[in-house]
């Protein structure tokens, strides 16, 4: 049996038994003067680690990279992908994964460093990390994993004593991020563009195992396999857009085979309703605006089709076939978790697409708040069109939908308790509202004040109750507020 260490870690790196084509060994760079500031005690103990024993200094030594914890064996990934269409030879340029804990349920997560150092993939970049973009990914994958969204975790942010030099200087941190794996889409675009068929297979029947052991009995597991992930992330993409979520920035290599969000540099939630709502600074054309993000889903697992055809079948134009019909399942897994999801926000007894396009339309065309809109429907109260538009006319078109809606729902009072009582399951209380993040940020990074940290963190435990705590949350920005861009914090 695994000896487990007094911190508890039970560390393992099956990575590794990939051909070292996949990774490199690499240690993390050590940093001059690290001090833990924010530590995920509930994940600590998920991961079946001693919070008592890590969080404090020595944590910060380990997760700081200083130290090393018993088992390690860090490696940063190899792998590639396409960044806005254009494929590229990737990396973890400034990421280095310790090994693969094994919590108490026999899970195995990855515990990577993000921002600690410089590796073979790094680019000329200096693999460091500012501290704004490790606490905003802190908040935002805490906040989704609340909201019941398949996501990668933050353990912990560990400043590190050093300056960061972007377009002024900043504090430097390191993200230790937890993930079910880090194999990526681009990790197949990278076996399959740079060392063909076999490495592909090694990958395929490695992620499989790890993944969807369940494929390895099918007559084609590779076939499964390639429907498993096409249906992890319509779900997935679908979970999104119920939340209005923007991720910001879907490249390939910020596609995970398993299924979970990853990557929180440019992403934000949406306010009003718009479906070409883009907030990344350089996502110029909105090919990442959140009314895109099914079809951009369905176009990267294209590419990671592509991958696969030499699994699927001998004979290429089978394979092709195969390819095309596993495809053909994203819209219908998306539709359908789209569509529930839907039903369930409005308390509906049946889908009605008419409705519920109805409703959007009126959103779009008053701009009207996304979480707002659905929160007071929940609470059988009227939605605030935006003061710039004619009220009268809100008023008859909302009245006229609501009375529809209402048929929809039911007539007896027990239909619409009902009705109600599914709708709070559904409908968030509060998102991590684009000026709120940066508020807690900037009162950290100017202030060190991390009353804002804490009170975020507090609040967003329990995104679908109504609580006290909810109240600072719920406003959106002013609609005089500057428009609001995200960057990619690297």
């Amino acid at each position: 049996m695994k000896m487990i260490c007094p911190a508890g870690w039970r560390l393992e790196s099956t990575y590794r038994d990939l051909d070292n084509d996949f990774s490199s060994q690499v240690s993390p760079t050590p940093v001059k003067e690290p001090q833990l500031v924010l530590f995920n005690e509930s994940l600590a103990r998920k991961l079946g680690l001693i919070p008592e024993v890590l969080n404090n200094q020595h944590g910060a030594q380990i997760f700081s990279g200083n130290k090393l914890p018993p088992g390690a064996s860090p490696i940063a990934q190899a792998y590639a992908g396409h960044q806005f269409g254009h494929f590229t030879l990737l990396g973890d340029g400034r990421a280095i994964l310790l090994g693969e804990q094994i919590s108490p349920d026999s899970r195995r997560w990855d515990i990577q460093l993000k921002g600690s150092g410089q590796t073979p993939y790094s680019r000329r970049g200096d693999g460091r990390a500012a501290l704004g973009p490790m606490l905003r990914e802190y908040l935002i994958s805490e906040a989704m994993a609340a909201l019941q969204i398949p996501t990668s975790r933050s353990l912990a942010v560990t400043t590190t004593g050093e300056p960061v030099f972007r377009d002024r200087t900043y504090p430097g941190a390191i993200l230790t991020r937890v993930a079910s794996s880090h194999i990526r889409v681009g990790t197949f675009e990278y076996a399959a563009r740079f060392h063909g068929k076999s490495a592909v297979q090694q990958l395929a029947d490695y992620a499989i195992r790890r993944h969807y052991p369940e494929c390895a009995n099918q007559t084609n597991p590779y076939v499964e396999f390639l429907n498993q992930v096409i249906h992890q992330q319509a779900q997935l993409v679908a979970q999104w857009m119920l939340v209005g979520f923007i991720h910001g920035v879907m490249n390939t290599d910020n596609m995970l085979i398993s299924g979970e969000t990853i990557d929180y540099g440019p992403c934000a939630f949406m306010d009003r309703y718009d479906p070409a709502t883009v907030f990344s600074s350089i996502d110029h054309q909105g090919r990442y605006a959140y009314g895109n993000q099914p079809s951009i889903a369905h176009w990267n697992l294209t590419r990671f089709a592509e991958t696969l055809l030499p699994l699927l079948n001998s004979n290429e134009h089978q394979s092709i076939e195969i390819a095309k019909q596993s495809l053909e399942g994203f819209s219908i897994s998306f539709s359908e978790r789209w569509s529930s999801g839907m039903q369930h926000k409005l308390g509906l007894k049946e889908f009605d697409l008419e409705l519920i396009q109805d409703l959007l339309n009126l959103m779009k065309t008053y701009r009207l708040d996304f979480t707002r809109t659905f929160r007071a429907l929940t609470l059988g109260q009227q939605p605030h069109p935006a003061q710039t538009v004619s009220y009268s006319q809100f008023k008859t078109e909302f009245d006229f939908w609501k009375s529809r809606w209402n048929t929809a729902r039911g007539s007896t009072s027990e239909a619409l308790q009902e009705s109600q009582k599914t709708m709070r399951r559904f409908n968030p209380n509060i998102i991590p509202r684009n000026h709120r993040v940066e508020e807690a940020l900037q009162a950290f990074a100017d202030k060190r004040d991390r009353a804002p940290l804490d009170q975020f963190l507090k609040a967003f435990a329990y995104p679908f109750e109504d609580l006290p705590e909810h109240e600072r949350y719920l406003e959106p920005a002013y609609e005089s507020a500057e428009p609001y861009q995200t960057f990619c914090g690297t």
